[in-house]
């Protein structure tokens, strides 16, 4: 079906299939992260449409956007659960998403202006770097199960990418798994017993929390990354429809939105939601502005977790497909990074922000850890904590460092 900038509303049957195409965008990313993470997909797509379902609610039905799976918290979730078990981790997403409540309460009182200081691009630009290099060890060791078909799935996403047209380019995930299983099936090395012992209709299989304070001491500063990300988010999605969503609803109302959505999956065993990037992208393209596709395909998502075949599909994808989209997912990730870093014109020259940048990347690459009795915080969460207190403690009048010509001549001045 041809879509365009004029549509502004069309039969039940045609919105249906927009909404289902809106699904197909986000639903690589949104599978990838459970099956990273060990979760059942469908907890995940049903989560997911449950909770856009929330945030469309909360947030008056006015913006355009699909939650879907956090890649932010892949390796948070992967560790916190060998430290505290999956449950208890589960406690801590869900105390994450509270959180975001909290800081929704925040920005009502004072403003975006406070987030701005909290956490400038300093801060945010490395975290979002750790969240993808600290995962690019995983991409590794799953696309070496096999790595034929690991390159030839991690080239069809960088072809679809980077050459795509339309709607191709913003379903890089989806069709480097197609083409990666269709090679596995040549290969041999696809199991179909999940898809045969699949039902074609189950419920999903949920997990309840279960209270662990170091799992929750250990998530909480994770959610740092996604705050800020879900801020840009917003400007985005706003330039893209010619509406201010910080405005009306208002930043509040859209980040209590995600923070009721990921406390909701985190009720049931889901990964944390956040607004998808792609679907902003697929808005751009498509034209298509009205809440209500959006929403009609968080109801796909909820439909398709029903359907066990599906599970049991997503779960017969070789590790080796998976590896290969990995090693541009993750690379993507800690791009986006550097990119806000560059965005925000951060003045690396400056001694201040030097420090802040360095000592959160070898905090968070090289595991640190601060533990108190039995409590502990590492990786992400602690890096995040460290640069958030450098910020504030740090002054901002350092002067810049020398240009290289000049910091030679006065190393052969001293000599």
């Amino acid at each position: 079906m041809s879509m365009n900038k004029s549509y502004a509303g069309s039969s039940a049957f045609e919105d249906t299939v927009l909404g289902v195409q809106f699904l197909f965008v986000a639903f690589g990313a949104t599978v990838l992260v459970p099956l990273l993470i060990g979760v059942d997909p469908s907890v995940a797509l049903f989560t997911a449409g449950v909770g856009t379902l929330i945030f469309h609610l909360i947030t008056k039905g006015k913006v355009p956007v699909f939650l879907g799976s956090s890649f932010a918290f892949i390796a948070p979730i992967q560790e916190a659960t060998k430290l505290y078990g999956f449950p208890g981790t589960l406690s801590g997403l869900v105390v994450v998403g509270l959180i975001y409540g909290l800081v929704s309460m925040l920005v009502k009182w004072k403003g975006k202006a406070l987030i701005q200081k909290v956490f400038p691009a300093v801060v945010v630009g490395p975290v979002i770097m750790l969240i993808g290099l600290s995962l690019a060890p995983v991409g590794v060791n799953m696309a070496s199960t096999h790595w034929g078909v690991a390159i030839l799935s991690l080239l069809t996403a960088v072809v679809a990418v980077t050459y795509g047209k339309g709607m191709i380019k913003l379903v890089p995930i989806f069709g480097g798994i197609a083409v990666g299983y269709l090679a596995s099936i040549l290969f041999g090395i696809v199991d179909f017993k999940p898809i045969v012992e699949a039902p074609w209709l189950a419920l999903p299989e949920f997990t309840k929390p279960e209270l662990d304070w170091n799992a929750i001491i250990y998530l909480l500063p994770v959610a740092v990354a996604p705050i800020i990300e879900h801020v840009g988010d917003m400007y985005a999605i706003g330039n893209v429809a010619g509406k201010n969503y910080v405005k009306d609803p208002g930043l509040n109302r859209t980040l209590l939105g995600d923070g009721v959505a990921t406390t909701f999956a985190g009720f049931l065993g889901g990964p944390p939601n956040t607004t998808y990037s792609e679907v902003t992208g697929a808005i751009q393209l498509t034209g298509i502005k009205d809440p209500k596709i959006l929403r009609i395909a968080a109801v796909g998502a909820i439909v398709f977790a029903f359907v066990g075949k599906i599970s049991g599909f997503l779960r017969s994808i070789p590790q080796s497909v998976l590896g290969g989209i990995m090693l541009l997912l993750f690379g993507m990730i800690a791009n986006v990074g550097i990119k806000s870093l560059v965005e925000s014109k951060t003045d690396l020259n400056k001694t201040r922000n030097q420090v802040i940048v360095a000592v959160i990347l070898t905090v968070g690459m090289g595991g640190a850890v601060a533990s108190y009795e039995s409590m502990k915080l590492a990786g992400i969460g602690l890096a995040s904590v460290v640069g958030v207190i450098l910020n504030l403690i740090l002054p901002d009048n350092s002067k810049p460092l020398p240009e290289k010509e000049n910091l030679e001549v006065e190393v052969a001045e001293e000599a």
